[in-house]
């Protein structure tokens, strides 16, 4: 397969050398800069094998990966005899793609630089910073004579990539009020005060699950994201949804009926291709100015907004439709409980089966395992699919935070050793996503003192009480503080917002390391995910998704607090005690049993009672 990279190099070096481009970048996104892609827009994979997330550049002397800490090790191993090199980011001395380019190519500076991007699915944001980089390192920039200039090329892998795949389109579903619990009039009315009272005439959604909550619509664009590809222009008195579905003769049922309610509620349906043309005629006729989001604008419709208008006819910021989303209301909170019960069932149902199989099978692998979650979770109803494909991975490959377990080939489950579980599902009334490192049987003193640090890590962000008004990034250091006693880290965030039958990964709260100024707030679900990894022997992650919520109010001012939703218990056959507090040992405890309280008088009879055993409390030996 390799050989197969290299030919698609050498393909795109020459198509480069015909055309004069010095460069030419591979977004890892697509139109809309989402982080997870249809097959379409996976040119990063189909060039280099590269199976996670990263950005792709070319020079005619150089070919390179740039991703994260989630996967260098995988990312190496990939990468292997394909001609490409992988470029670590968001570390210590990391340089990043602007920066690199910009150094690569000064002695260059007397003539042009030329670098192609592929227009529809190259981020704005990141074509600005390529600008700024090269202006700051001296280039003058969009010179026709000398200097940096940037082509774009929509879907430019089309010259190379035969049998490309098609912009998917699946079956659009209606969420109601019962579901969700705001019509989409409402939504769109909120959305239409934010216009007036900061004076913009409208607003293009570019974000996918942005545009599914605001019109309380449903799809299966994306694999595992319920999302439909799409553009959304909001006026104070229109109402445009640019959609890939809107030749009715060839419609589903549920599809059409989905249609019906949104046309009754004055949402124009016009087709997705439209969408440059419709922005281009609301701008000439608005008196006020088009706000868009520019993080989640693609650097063609960029250009084109840009040169529409006059001077000041384009404001540029954050959507507010981010924040609101991510406050659940009453109906989401319950529909997310709701959920995290059912998928509890399922985990607890899952995780005897595989201490049955790993005691007394002839053995399974990761994939068996993964296929057997995958199927307890398809017999729930209300069930719409998986969240994220399920991380499935044993012994050295669970070091790999985003391993991609193998359909043919994964490594059998032994008696020994941690085996490490990240799996999530997709149900009408909400999302869910969790992670279990399960021991398998023996395990050395290593593997439980990493087991141990990285759970009083998971509790002591759990336990947080916290001022109103303090961001993720100011929680991240609790996940993180017993493993930097003992001088450990993890290369990931610890925690991350989860949509309402959305995007399993959403903004714009987060927990993490990364200056995000964004507070976390009541109503927001995050997920609480610190890991350890070694490489070449284990890893561990133990992951619940946490909702925020009012704690009280004193003379300090306002309080919050975590209430988990996560309903599996936490394996403590390996936890060392002597680690924890007497306050974790308690919050261990009472999870655990609370567990069994909610969750064992629905299991079969012989699971409940092993649950039952796995939950008893953990307690100080007593001299």
């Amino acid at each position: 397969m390799a050989n197969d990279y290299l030919a698609r190099l050498d393909a795109i070096r020459n198509l480069m050398a015909e055309k004069a481009w010095d460069v030419l970048i591979v977004s890892g996104s697509d139109s809309h800069v989402s982080e997870y892609v249809s097959d379409r827009w996976r040119g990063v994979r189909w060039l280099s094998g590269f199976m996670g997330e990263g950005d792709l550049v070319i020079t005619q002397d150089h070919a390179g990966v740039w991703t994260d800490s989630r996967y260098f090790i995988s990312g190496r191993e990939e990468l292997s005899g394909t001609g490409y090199e992988l470029h670590e980011i968001r570390i210590p001395g990391a340089v990043d793609v602007p920066e690199w380019l910009a150094a690569h190519f000064m002695e260059e500076v007397d003539g042009d630089v030329v670098i192609c991007v592929d227009g529809v699915t190259q981020p704005a944001r990141s074509v600005l910073d390529i600008k700024k980089t090269f202006s700051a390192f001296g280039y003058e920039v969009d010179n026709d004579n000398m200097g940096l200039r940037i082509v774009s090329v929509p879907d430019v892998l089309e010259l190379i990539w035969e049998n490309r795949p098609a912009i998917p389109m699946s079956p659009i579903i209606s969420l109601g009020e019962d579901l969700v619990g705001e019509s989409r009039s409402s939504k769109i009315a909120w959305l239409r005060n934010f216009l007036e009272e900061e004076g913009y005439g409208a607003i293009l959604v570019s974000a996918l699950d942005e545009i599914a909550w605001l019109l309380n619509v449903r799809g299966s664009d994306i694999d595992c994201n319920p999302v439909v590809i799409s553009y959304l222009l909001v006026t104070k008195s229109e109402v445009r949804w640019f959609v890939r579905k809107t030749a009715f003769s060839r419609l589903d049922e549920e599809t059409m009926e989905s249609f019906g309610e949104l046309k009754e509620d004055g949402v124009e349906i016009c087709p997705y291709g439209d969408v440059e043309i419709g922005i281009s005629e609301i701008m000439q006729e608005l008196g006020e100015a088009l706000y868009v989001d520019v993080d989640h604008l693609n650097y063609n419709l960029f250009n084109i907004i840009t040169g529409v208008g006059q001077e000041g006819s384009v404001v540029m910021g954050a959507s507010p439709v981010a924040v609101r989303k991510a406050i659940k209301n009453e109906v989401e909170i319950e529909g997310m409980r709701e959920a995290h019960f059912e998928d509890g069932l399922v985990m607890e149902r899952f995780l005897y089966w595989l201490e049955s199989q790993v005691e007394y099978s002839e053995g399974i692998d990761e994939w068996d395992a993964a296929c057997h979650l995958n199927e307890l979770r398809s017999e729930v109803e209300g069930f719409k699919g998986l969240s994220f494909e399920t991380i499935s991975a044993y012994g050295p490959n669970a070091a790999l935070p985003h391993y991609v377990t193998p359909h043919r080939g994964a490594a059998l489950l032994g008696d020994d050793g941690l085996y490490l579980c990240d799996s999530g599902g997709q149900y009408m009334y909400g999302t869910t996503d969790l992670t279990r490192t399960v021991p398998l049987g023996r395990c050395d003193s290593l593997e439980r003192e990493d087991y141990t640090l990285v759970l009083k890590g998971h509790i002591d962000l759990a336990m947080a009480i916290f001022p109103k008004g303090t961001a993720g990034c100011h929680l991240d250091v609790l996940a993180r503080n017993p493993l930097w006693r003992n001088k450990r880290n993890f290369g990931h965030g610890s925690g991350h917002g989860v949509g309402f039958f959305l995007n399993v990964h959403e903004g714009p709260q987060g927990i993490r390391q990364d200056y995000n100024e964004q507070p976390i707030l009541p109503g927001m679900v995050v997920s609480d995910e610190p890991g350890m990894y070694r490489e070449g022997s284990h890893g561990i992650r133990h992951e619940n998704l946490l909702l925020c919520r009012d704690a009280g109010e004193n003379e300090y001012g306002s309080w919050l607090k975590f209430e988990v939703l996560t309903l599996c218990h936490m394996d403590t056959s390996i936890v060392d005690i002597q680690l924890l507090t007497d306050e974790e040992l308690d919050w261990l405890n009472e999870y655990n049993e609370r567990v069994y309280d909610q969750l064992g008088p629905y299991l079969p009879r012989e699971v409940a009672h092993w649950l039952y055993r796995k939950t008893r409390p953990l307690e100080r030996e007593k001299f």
